[in-house]
């Protein structure tokens, strides 16, 4: 006590109180005038720590006000009761700091004084009104911020080691917001409740069971309090006689519209929604990105909104997915909130219906409060981006609570802005959906034409190879190779062929220069001597053929045959590694309908094509025979065939596999011109 009246000592203001305490008649009994240290000793402990609280919290911020007209003593007495209160419910709750508890009851409200300071004109009516949501309204409605967040940020500046910010920041909040909050945050929330309100009132109870109080002790709590507040005042000098109550927030009466009005407000929306019709028309040819950004701007525009941003539903994840404009805050593209999972921004888009948070609908998920922090709002409104009754996702404005009455009022138009928007971003993707589906095809088509030419490049490169060794020994021998030479000009002049073919787009079958008919059995001959001079077959694999002795005229180009021919031969010698036969046969002409057809068979001794190749022959498959080969051969020679108009079958059992070909016959006179061999030819 010696060492605590030196301190105190050194503050006359705080020594005349501790004096005037000790000797008034609560404490004094005797007419001996004592000491600092003998009234120290009297008044105990709990009380000079309650008093030193009380009288520096009084001197600190009795002036803080700029005005001189301001009658601080509601404010004070509210403060007293409410640190009362809750050094009561701390001592119940056994928490572990009471004085921490009874200084938290008496800043409680602190960021009232601070408003109070930066805008004395601005604020003085509403210091008075009572300490509840609607000032809290009010306050963010005029000053874009709290007196709960006022008093927050100013403990914060203080450094505290305490939640005594918290329990400032939060003893508005609802009952269910802060049911396992710290004990210090539930201990101011009931003791703001307790100092406001009638302690039979419902809403104290629920608070009352979070901090563990039976409600049977609140009488106990509540006695005498008028009396221990009134003693505290007149302890800092703090004088409550003739303190009235004030009057609430004036509230404006509610204005019937005439018909006039009605009529008004119809036509307006009319021009407002042909407005916005003629607002979507502009955004034709734009992107998707550039659509985005122009809808967040104009319902910043259109309703006087904070910030927006949109969040897309991604049908793939089902999720909405943040889009922020440029000059929004980028941090908000990191959130991705689940389709239908009980969030009030997911429901907005479930039930496709206007939704507005704000403090008096507190956020039902920490997300929804992340976002009004970043958009510096208290309040959103979130309207659904619907098309054909599919919401494809949610604008999300940032506005001030006062906002919402005058927002529900043109809901209506609110939704309609949604569904132009929603119909203007479809489009926009719905345009960029088929641009990427025909690049996609476009490459496909060239990919799939790249692979064709090089399967079928590769066999007269092969047989030109074959070939170049074959000139070798005759030319070692000093043999004729003009046979030779023809063989590998013709092939050459194939290789040309076959990438025009796939090159160049398919021309008219009229005009250009007339070709004689095919000759079909010398093409077979041509080819069968290719595979057997070049060793282009094994030599276990006997390939032979039965023509007719008559010429067989046919239509299509011999570069064109001997394309089909090679691709089945090939086929044929590679379903027979162990080795075989090889059959081609001409039937001679056979009519189906009302065409004339020279029958090809093609028949091998191999093991046969087992049934899940059969089931799709002629599409292009991954080839089981190893590398280099690509699964195309088949679906060439069937493009082929069908090119030329003719019909190709095939018959495969373990004896082997049989191909027939049916392929057409001139009518009489009938020539065949060039341009016609390249149309037949493209695949």
């Amino acid at each position: 006590m010696t060492e605590l009246a030196r301190l105190i000592s050194q503050d006359a203001g705080m020594t005349g109180k501790i004096l005037g305490v000790a000797h008034s008649t609560a404490y004094h009994r005797g007419s001996q005038k004592v000491g600092l240290e003998q009234s120290l000793i009297s008044l105990g402990i709990d009380m000079i720590k309650t008093l030193i609280i009380s009288e520096s919290v009084f001197q600190t911020f009795n002036n803080f006000s700029a005005s001189k007209n301001i009658d601080l003593r509601g404010f004070w007495k509210h403060s007293l009761t409410s640190a009362i209160i809750a050094r009561h419910v701390a001592k119940n709750m056994a928490y572990s700091n009471i004085d921490e508890a009874y200084l938290a009851g008496l800043l409680h409200d602190i960021g009232r004084l601070a408003l109070l300071a930066i805008a004395p004109r601005e604020y003085a009516f509403h210091f008075h009104a009572p300490d509840d949501e609607a000032i809290c309204a009010a306050e963010q409605r005029m000053l874009q911020i709290t007196h709960a967040e006022a008093g927050a940020l100013l403990i914060e500046h203080w450094h505290l080691d305490s939640f005594m910010a918290d329990s400032v920041l939060y003893h508005h909040e609802p009952v269910d917001r802060i049911e396992t909050a710290h004990p210090l945050i539930r201990i101011v929330y009931l003791a703001h409740l307790l100092a406001s309100h009638d302690y039979h009132d419902p809403v104290i109870e629920r608070a009352v069971t979070l901090c563990g109080v039976d409600t049977s002790e609140l009488p106990h709590i509540m006695k005498n309090l008028e009396e221990r507040v009134s003693q505290a005042a007149n302890f800092i000098g703090i004088d409550l006689s003739g303190l009235e109550e004030k009057p609430k927030l004036d509230t404006q009466p509610t204005k019937t519209l005439s018909t006039q009005d009605r009529l008004n407000a119809q036509v307006h929306k009319l021009v407002q929604s042909s407005e916005l019709d003629r607002f979507f028309s502009s955004l034709n040819g734009k992107n998707e990105a550039e659509i985005r950004g122009t809808v967040c701007t104009s319902a910043r525009v259109f309703f006087n909104l904070g910030s927006t941003f949109l969040l897309l539903l991604d049908a793939k994840r089902n999720t909405l997915t943040a889009y922020p404009p440029e000059g929004a805050p980028q941090r908000l593209a990191g959130f991705s909130i689940p389709f239908g999972k009980g969030d009030v921004i997911a429901e907005t888009a479930t039930k496709k219906s206007v939704t507005f948070l704000s403090p008096d609908t507190p956020p039902a998920s920490i997300t929804s409060e992340q976002i009004m922090r970043i958009l510096g709002a208290d309040s959103l409104v979130c309207f659904p981006l619907t098309v054909d009754e599919n919401c494809i996702g949610v604008l999300i404005g940032g506005i001030l609570s006062w906002q919402i009455k005058e927002l529900q009022q043109h809901e209506s138009f609110l939704k309609s802005f949604g569904t132009k928007a929603a119909a203007a971003l479809k489009n926009a993707g719905d345009e960029l959906n088929n641009r990427e589906k025909d690049a996609a095809a476009i490459e496909k088509q060239y990919r799939d034409v790249s692979r064709r030419i090089a399967h079928e490049v590769n066999n007269p490169l092969t047989i030109i190879k074959n070939y170049l060794r074959v000139l070798d020994n005759k030319l070692a021998s000093r043999e004729p190779i003009s046979s030779e030479i023809s063989i590998l000009n013709e092939e050459l002049d194939r290789v040309g062929q076959i990438v025009n073919g796939f090159t160049e787009q398919p021309s008219s079958v009229t005009g250009g220069d007339l070709l004689p008919p095919t000759d079909l059995n010398q093409v077979i001959d041509d080819v069968v001597r290719l595979f057997r001079d070049t060793e282009f077959a094994p030599k276990t694999v006997r390939i032979t053929s039965s023509l007719q002795s008559r010429e067989s005229r046919v239509t299509p180009s011999p570069a064109l045959l001997k394309q089909i021919m090679m691709n089945l031969i090939k086929n044929a010698v590679e379903a027979m590694p162990e080795g075989g036969e090889i059959m081609i046969r001409n039937k001679g002409t056979v009519s189906r309908g009302e065409k004339a057809y020279i029958e090809i068979s093609l028949s091998d001794t191999g093991p046969g094509i087992p049934k899940s190749i059969m089931d799709n022959l002629f599409s292009p498959v991954r080839s089981t025979k190893g590398s280099g080969h690509q699964g195309l051969g088949l679906s060439i020679v069937h493009n082929l065939v069908k090119n030329i108009q003719g019909q190709i079958m095939c018959h495969s059992d373990v004896k082997g596999t049989v191909f027939t070909i049916l392929i057409p016959v001139p009518a009489p006179g009938e020539p065949i011109s060039d341009k016609k061999f390249q149309t037949q030819f493209s695949v």
